[in-house]
């Protein structure tokens, strides 16, 4: 077969979802639901979605982080960072990637608030 098998209506928008696209809504659901559950707790907190952590050179762990917590002080907002590549770079299926995001954002969630995941979400795996 030759050429796309969907062929879009606009030529400069593709019909079907990057790839980038479809974890940034997995990973917005996932956020919304827990934002909503625990947001009086949280207060200011701002989401992200990155390709990859900036690394320094010297950076001497084998581990790439999967997610960035800086906590906000005064007016100045919590901020969360997904980073997608070494996330999916760990997953072989779409099952496996929603579980990992869901796992990452509840232990950062987790951490802000001082509770085990578990309490966070009763999904998160032990």
């Amino acid at each position: 077969m030759r050429g796309p098998g969907i062929v879009p209506r606009d030529p400069a928008v593709p019909e079907r979802p990057t790839r980038r696209e479809r974890f940034d809504r997995l990973t917005l659901d996932v956020v919304r639901e827990l934002d909503a559950r625990w947001h009086h707790q949280l207060g200011l907190v701002e989401y992200a979605v990155e390709d990859t952590p900036l690394l320094p050179d010297d950076w001497g762990d084998d581990t790439v982080p999967l997610s960035s917590l800086i906590r906000g002080s005064g007016a100045e907002a919590t901020r969360l960072v997904i980073f997608r590549r070494p996330i999916e770079h760990r997953c072989e299926n779409r099952a496996e990637l929603a579980a990992l995001v869901l796992t990452v954002v509840v232990e950062q969630i987790a951490e802000l608030l001082g509770l085990p995941p578990e309490d966070v979400d009763p999904r998160h795996d032990s």
